[in-house]
């Protein structure tokens, strides 16, 4: 669990990340909407800063973003 001023959770954050320890994270806050949208406004522009969280997403789909390729329908495949 990471609790702490926003400086501190992005520290927590990117320690774990640059050690090697995660490769990413799922928020659970205690409470919606409050503690989530206040991760969002002031943690998320830190890690942003430090280049370890994106601005903005590399395609329209998951499977663009993570740059897996599309396959062919099997429709396609039976023509």
């Amino acid at each position: 669990m990471f609790i702490g001023t926003p400086e501190q959770v992005a520290d927590k954050l990117a320690f774990w990340f640059d050690e090697g320890a995660a490769d990413g994270f799922q928020l659970l806050p205690h409470a919606f909407p409050g503690p989530f949208d206040e991760f969002v406004e002031k943690v998320v522009p830190i890690l942003q800063g430090r280049g370890l969280f994106r601005r903005e997403y590399t395609g329209t789909t998951l499977r663009e973003h993570m740059g897996l390729p599309f396959p062919e329908h099997p429709a396609k495949k039976a023509g």
